[in-house]
C-alpha cells in the first residue's frame, strides 16, 4: 500500500481549513438572509472569494505534492512545501478582506503562485528524467 504521509497531513489540514471557510460563508449568508450567491453584500462576497480562491488553488498543489511524493518519498523539500501551502493560504485568508496593499495578501498570493510553479517544475523534471 502506497502511503503519502506528507501529502496526507497537508491535505487533512487543508480540509479542515476548507470547512472552516465554507462555514464562514454559510454564517454570512444566514446573517444577511442570502439564499444563493452574495446577495450584493460585501461581507458575503469577501467570504465567498476567500473560500473559492482556496478551492481554486489547493487541489492542484495537493495533486502535485502527491505525485512528487509517490516518486521521491517524503523529502524535506516536500515537507516544507506542505507547511508553506498552509502558511500562504492562511496569509491569503487574513489579507483578502483588508485594503490593498497589504503584506498578508501579497505573501499569500505570490507564495501560492511560486509554490505551484516550483512544484510543477519539479514534477516536470522528475518526469523528464524518467521518460
Amino acid at each position: 500500500m502506497l502511503m503519502l504521509p506528507v501529502t496526507m497531513l497537508t491535505a487533512g489540514v487543508c480540509g479542515v481549513l476548507a470547512v472552516f471557510m465554507a462555514l464562514r460563508v454559510v454564517l454570512a449568508r444566514t446573517k444577511h438572509g442570502i439564499s444563493l450567491g452574495d446577495g450584493g453584500n460585501p461581507d458575503a462576497l469577501i467570504r465567498i472569494r476567500i473560500h473559492a480562491n482556496f478551492i481554486e488553488n489547493v487541489p492542484l498543489i495537493l495533486i502535485l505534492m502527491s505525485l512528487i511524493e509517490s516518486a521521491t518519498g517524503a523529502s524535506l523539500w516536500l515537507k516544507l512545501a506542505g507547511v508553506l501551502l498552509i502558511v500562504f493560504r492562511i496569509c491569503h485568508f487574513i489579507g483578502l478582506p483588508r485594503r490593498a496593499p497589504n503584506p498578508f495578501r501579497l505573501v499569500g498570493a505570490a507564495g501560492t503562485f511560486t509554490l505551484t510553479l516550483s512544484l510543477s517544475i519539479t514534477l516536470i523534471c522528475l518526469a523528464i528524467t524518467h521518460v
